[in-house]
């Protein structure tokens, strides 16, 4: 994922994909000060979702706005943060699996009318586990 306005310092290497979420009412700045030769620092309103390129051993600090202030409100390690980033194979649609209670495809085939034509329309199915 591309850093566009502060990518990484070139001789960092073990790059980790990172998600935060600003779970608060508040408005929030995000800032990594403890990497040498990087400048981070993103607003995250409340609500909203961060996701991020950081090195491994990088800290993430969350400062929480105040009234004309802010506070240094948590300190994460980056490596808390970490998302998997979905290989290959999460997105092959070739591949139709069955509900094993239903015994019904988990992707069905429904057919759409346009005009004179009719095309395929793939729609996945949800399930609810109790």
């Amino acid at each position: 994922m591309a850093q566009i306005l502060d990518p990484l310092p070139p001789e960092q290497s073990g790059n980790i994909l990172c998600c935060y979420v600003n779970a608060t009412s508040k408005i929030q700045v995000a800032r990594i000060s403890n990497i040498p030769n990087w400048y981070f620092e993103r607003v995250v309103f409340p609500g909203q979702r961060l996701v991020f390129e950081a090195p491994y051993e990088a800290q993430m600090e969350i400062h929480t706005g105040m009234m004309a202030s802010a506070i240094l409100s948590d300190k994460i390690p980056c490596d808390r943060l970490a998302i998997n980033e979905p290989s290959s194979n999460e997105f092959d649609t070739d591949s139709i699996g069955i509900d094993p209670i239903s015994k019904n495809p988990i992707v069905q085939s429904i057919n759409t009318k346009t005009g004179d034509t009719t095309k395929s329309l793939t729609v996945a199915g949800l399930a609810s586990i109790d």
